[in-house]
């Protein structure tokens, strides 16, 4: 497992999370899951 540090401009940092938050719930990892499809999905898989 890898772990890439990015930086967000605050509004889409904001929308990240809620997102996440309504897809995932609040728990621990939430914010991953939610990157990794969105990840995925940019590259076609």
């Amino acid at each position: 497992m890898g772990r890439i540090d990015i930086v967000l401009s605050d509004d889409v940092e904001n929308k990240l999370r809620e997102r996440s938050a309504k897809k995932f719930g609040h728990r621990k990892g939430s914010l991953s899951k939610a990157v990794e499809e969105a990840i995925k999905k940019w590259l076609g898989e």
